[in-house]
Formats: C-alpha cells, structure tokens, sequence
C-alpha cells in the first residue's frame, strides 16, 4: 500500500512537453484561447494543470482547482489532526460514524479494490505504515518482529461496515484508515469535476502523479503522458500513452524508500506480511474511468506481484502496465491486452 500522500511520495508519471509545477504560463492561442499552466501544493505534494480558456479566466480556474484539492486534503489527511479521516481513525470500535459524501465515497470505492484484491489493497494498513516510518513519524526502521506483529493485529479492511443508505461506517475493530492509496486519485477527480463545471473541456490535471485528462493539447492531439523509468534520474520516460476522457496512474518502489542491511524497503506495503513487498515488481500503471479508480488498482496490483497482478487485471478486462526488475539490473516489461489496445508507445 501506499503511505499516506506526503512530500515524499513518488511522481510516477508525467506529461510530455513540460508539465509545470508552480506559476502560470501560457502557449500562443490559436483561437483566442490560450494553453495556460499553473500549479501548487496539496496533500503534501504538488499537482498541476494545463487546459485550454481564456487567458483572464486563469485566476479564477486555479483558485477553483485549489479549492477542490483543499477539500479534499481536510477531509481524507491522517497527518491533520481536525481532518474528517481523523475523527474516524479516533472513533471507537462499534460506533456508527456518519461521513461527508466524499469520504464516505473514497472509503466505499476502496472496500470494493479490497474485495477484488482479496485484501491486497486495504486502508487499515496504517499501523503498519508508521510502524515502517512512512507515515506521520518519518522515523524509517526495520521494525522488530514483535512490533510488526502487533501492527497486523489492527490491520484487516473487513472491520468497516458501510451503510450506503445513511453514509455511515461502523469499525467493527479498532482499526486505522490510511489513503494514501487512493486520495490523490480522488483528488484529480474533484479538480478535474471543478475545470468542467466551469465549460473547461481541453485539460490535463495531475495530482501527485495521478493524471486525468480531457480533450486534446496544444498541438491539437491527445494528451500524451510518459511513464517513468524506474530508478531514472533525472526522471525520463519509458513508454508513452495517449490519454482523453480517462485517468491514469502509476504506484511504484522507486521514490518513497530506505536502505538498511543494503536492502531496499519501499513504501509500497503488503498488508499480508507486513512489510514492503519483496518482488520484483516495480510498477505498475492503470488507464481506468476515474483517477480513482486508477489509483487504487495500481496500488492493490503491485502488491500482488507481476503474475498474480496481470492475471487478475487481465481477467477483470483493467487496463495495466508492469515493469519488473531483472536480474541483470534491466526492467522487463508486460501489459495486459487492454492496455496494449492502447497502442503505448516505447519512448
């Protein structure tokens, strides 16, 4: 699982033709318009945006956009104590709690990855993210046998119950909810749902590397979003995809990590065993409806490894990317058929 969107979580995938990540620029309209770019910080980490508008309405469409990303950070952050997530992680076992439509959203959609991923993907996995030091304490250490014992205790996506017809959800347990997984991609969603109910129709937003995208760029194509190279740096891409009217993200080992004992250990954790996975597997990327949708499935999909992953996704008709370590120090690349029906490109 992912830990919680932070400043250290990795930007896995990112616009060709230089996405920018603060200030404001613009392209040469063709028609009156122009191709504007801004951006800024959220969630701990950075998001920005190209579209298509009239150059005196680019204030007004990122303070819209800013304001989505900061609703949903008050809501859904475990590294603020009066957040809406909060007030549930400090609820006691048995409570009914009634959440905001959005969280409630979030936490429902991520209990239906959990059901598909056979608990693969699971939000509880908080204790073991700070037990990792990838959460609120930043203190990164091998826990001990005894503390990650402990912490899966609290870990299991079936002790919240969801009541659809009220928003509630009762912990049958005392758990932790952590979405690290899955809010970023919501957080596109929001952004995006603010750009189009303002008539905005030609827009990329990226959120911490979780990218949706409508309508066409500067130079009148889809948006062609590159998939990073693992371990690359400075970062450059591997495959190339063109993206209008979908979502894409990518979860991968290569940017939020430590080395102890000369071992690799991402924030990438397996709520089964504990740890951060052991595979090979190094990322993955979703094409999918909605960021969120997208963010979730890739995190639950690298935490099941290459093999397990693929099968699943390509069952479920998912539209995935892998990229595993070799031996060699190489990468070897696979996808599943609906994502080779969108012809990705080798950069």
């Amino acid at each position: 699982m992912d830990a919680i969107v932070s400043h250290r979580r990795r930007s896995v995938v990112f616009g060709l033709g230089g996405l920018v990540l603060a200030g404001c620029g613009r392209v040469p309209p063709p028609t009156g318009e122009a191709y504007l770019q801004f951006g800024g910080s959220t969630m701990g980490s950075g998001y920005s945006v190209q579209l298509k508008a009239r150059e005196q309405d680019g204030a007004r469409l990122r303070t819209a956009v800013q304001a989505a990303l900061d609703g949903v950070d008050a809501r859904m952050s475990m590294f603020s104590p009066d957040s809406e997530l909060a007030a549930l992680n400090r609820a006691a076992a048995g409570r009914a709690v009634t959440l905001s439509e959005p969280l409630y959203e979030v936490l429902a959609a991520a209990d239906g990855i959990s059901r598909w991923s056979s608990g693969a993907f699971d939000v509880t996995v908080a204790p073991l993210v700070e037990r990792w030091g990838f959460g609120t304490r930043h203190v990164r250490v091998v826990p001990t046998v005894a503390e990650l014992t402990e912490g899966r205790r609290h870990v299991d996506w079936r002790s919240l119950a969801f009541d659809p017809s009220t928003n509630r959800v009762t912990k049958r347990a005392a758990v932790q909810a952590d979405l690290g997984g899955i809010a970023a991609g919501y957080g596109a969603d929001r952004a995006a749902a603010a750009l189009e109910a303002i008539g905005i129709v030609n827009y990329m937003v990226d959120v911490s590397g979780e990218i949706t995208a409508l309508g066409v760029n500067a130079s009148g194509r889809p948006w062609r979003i590159g998939i990073e190279e693992p371990d690359a740096w400075p970062q450059r891409a591997r495959w190339v995809v063109e993206l209008a009217g979908r979502a894409m993200a990518t979860s991968g080992d290569y940017r939020n990590y430590f080395i102890e004992g000369g071992r690799r250990y991402s924030h990438e954790i397996d709520p089964a065993s504990g740890a951060p996975i052991r595979h090979g597997l190094c990322s993955v990327t979703v094409v999918a409806d909605t960021a969120l949708q997208a963010d979730g499935l890739a995190t639950a999909l690298i935490v099941l490894g290459e093999a397990k992953g693929r099968a699943l996704a390509e069952a479920s008709g998912i539209a995935a990317q892998f990229i595993e370590r070799v031996p060699d120090g190489g990468f070897r690349d696979s996808m599943t058929s609906a994502f080779a029906a969108l012809r990705p490109e080798r950069a």
